[in-house]
């Protein structure tokens, strides 16, 4: 399975959410640190949560990363949250 695929899957079954976009970004940051041959390296989530609504911006970040657990997020040079 795909990192994009892990990052869908945790972030679907943890929040339902109404709406989720993953954009690997990793081919913009070509030669920058992090970065390996064939992507997934860099990442740009954007998810609207009913369960993430009501909390605060730093809370609503724990909660993702929580729900990715630190294998996944280890695996990941970059990730760029939208949580709206």
């Amino acid at each position: 399975m795909t990192i994009a695929a892990e990052l869908e899957t945790r972030l679907a079954a943890t929040f339902a959410p109404e709406r989720l976009e993953i954009r690997d970004d990793s081919e913009k940051h070509r030669g920058h640190g992090g970065w390996r041959e064939g992507g997934e390296t860099h990442f740009t989530v954007i998810l609207r949560a009913p369960a993430l609504a009501a909390l605060p911006r730093l809370a609503r970040h724990r909660a993702v990363h929580a729900a990715l657990g630190s294998d996944l997020v280890g695996r990941i040079h970059a990730l760029a949250l939208d949580l709206g």
